[in-house]
């Protein structure tokens, strides 16, 4: 299976679905990340923070064991500007890769650069459009998506569990390359934090411990 993450900042490839691409790797499929933004720190871009925040997404690749990145180098905290800087890229992403499974951030994500890209994607992924996607599913991102206002437009309500038991500690390894994103317990964006949602997430589902998404579409060919 061609499997293809869009992640609008490096570390979110990890924090929303580190766990389930170590299991892809596993089965052998074939995974792609597509990072949208470069990353600003205090709303102004640093060539060299940036380039330290790449290597650092180089890292968390090899814990990850993913083959591919795209680095589409939009503007970090301006991606709702201009949904189309999105979706032109990505429509040369999506036919040349032609992926059969997609994951996407969630719609009502605190973060206006998640919702951005969810609303480039649905444009990208339409069903007309992608004949080879079977699986389009939204993940989501500790420290974004919880911190949502409380309307039931942005609430995240999972209804796919995956099993990433064995899976978690590479995940939490693969989030502690990103030394300048990660934080202390009790922040979401922690190890500790990591491992208490992928618990509390197991429980609905009966596993150890697990990654919760939001299944948008499920084709059967």
């Amino acid at each position: 299976m061609r499997v293809l993450i869009v992640a609008p900042h490096m570390d979110d490839e990890v924090l929303g679905v580190g766990g389930s691409i170590i299991r892809h790797v596993k089965e052998g499929d074939e995974v792609q990340v597509c990072f949208v933004a470069h990353r600003i720190y205090n709303h102004a871009f640093d060539q060299e923070r940036n380039a330290r925040e790449r290597r650092c997404a180089a890292t968390a690749q090899k814990v990850l064991g993913y083959g591919r990145t795209t680095f589409l180098d939009l503007a970090d905290e301006r991606l709702d500007r201009c949904i189309q800087e999105m979706v032109v890229p990505l429509e040369r992403l999506q036919q040349e890769f032609e992926p059969e499974c997609v994951y996407l951030p969630h719609r009502g994500d605190n973060n206006q650069d998640h919702r951005a890209v969810f609303q480039a994607a649905q444009v990208v992924f339409r069903p007309a459009a992608t004949p080879s996607l079977q699986r389009l599913l939204c993940y989501e991102v500790p420290s974004s998506t919880e911190q949502t206002p409380p309307a039931s437009e942005s609430a995240f309500l999972p209804n796919y569990w995956v099993d990433i038991s064995r899976q978690l500690e590479g995940k939490v390894q693969a989030l502690g390359c990103y030394e300048t994103e990660i934080r202390s317990f009790p922040h979401p964006r922690s190890a500790q934090g990591v491992r208490v949602l992928a618990q509390f997430r197991g429980m609905a589902a009966g596993f150890l411990a697990a990654e919760a998404f939001l299944l948008m579409r499920y084709r059967v060919q």
